[in-house]
């Protein structure tokens, strides 16, 4: 039987209440919108009108293409892992179910590779090294455009067209519509990739958490503010939760 994913001809909408957080997100930390949206157009142009962009595989038609084969794996799955930064490598060395689906936040990434296999990282360009690690593996890479990250997205298609490309989608936080880049709801990489499952249509119950701590910065998270940080992961949980009330109950590691 076709399956309410596979019949789907475009790709959904963000919720309204996803949308609305993170125009809260904007203003509680006195974020631009225009510059968002600013980043987002140029990302997707970057993309779009590289010239060896089929090569490297970033064409419009090519990005939809990674991102239906990322939603066909998503879809036959049993259980979808979501791998935060606060992982820890042992807890990615256990045992794990054949059709177990990993998903990466960001740096996360790195306590994954070696361990198990990662079908996709969520990205806003700040987990090095590890996320060009990933890259040079050719793991599909779903790149998020904000206003402050402008220099980082540059300066990472650079890099990965020097090594011959690597699969992409790209994501945005606007209200802006595009056919060929998405706002999947979510703020920080973590609440992004549970949001990103949402949009696609998977039930909560088969997605499980781990290394996603809210009371302290992860040891895979990216060069950032602690105190900062520590703000963003308060966000983040209001996502989460408003995804799903009781997604605490799936952390693999919770104490």
């Amino acid at each position: 039987m076709t399956s309410a994913l596979t019949r789907r001809l475009v790709w959904p909408e963000p919720a309204p209440r996803l949308l609305a957080i993170q125009h809260e997100v904007r203003r509680h930390f006195g974020w631009s919108y225009d510059e968002d949206v600013a980043s987002a157009s140029s990302l997707r142009d970057a993309c779009n009108h590289h010239p060896e962009a089929e090569r490297l595989n970033w064409t419009a038609p090519q990005r939809n293409e990674t991102l239906k084969g990322l939603r066909e794996v998503i879809e036959s799955a049993e259980k979808i892992v979501l791998v935060g930064a606060g992982v820890r490598t042992e807890t990615m060395e256990r045992e794990w179910g054949t059709k177990t689906v990993f998903i990466a936040a960001d740096g996360a990434v790195g306590a994954c590779l070696g361990r198990v296999d990662v079908l996709c990282v969520v990205s806003d360009l700040d987990g090095e090294p590890h996320l060009s690690q990933a890259a040079q593996q050719g793991i599909p890479l779903l790149i998020h455009a904000h206003g402050d990250n402008v220099e980082a997205w540059n300066r990472c298609l650079h890099q990965w067209a020097l090594m011959g490309g690597v699969p992409l989608v790209l994501t945005h936080q606007t209200d802006e519509v595009y056919n060929d880049m998405h706002n999947v709801g979510g703020f920080t990489d973590g609440d992004r990739a549970a949001c990103f499952l949402d949009w696609l249509g998977v039930e909560s119950e088969k997605v499980q958490y781990v290394g996603f701590a809210t009371d302290h910065v992860g040891p895979w998270s990216g060069t950032t503010d602690a105190a900062r940080k520590l703000a963003k992961l308060e966000w983040m949980a209001q996502v989460l939760s408003l995804l799903d009330s009781t997604w605490e109950t799936r952390r693999i590691d919770r104490k």
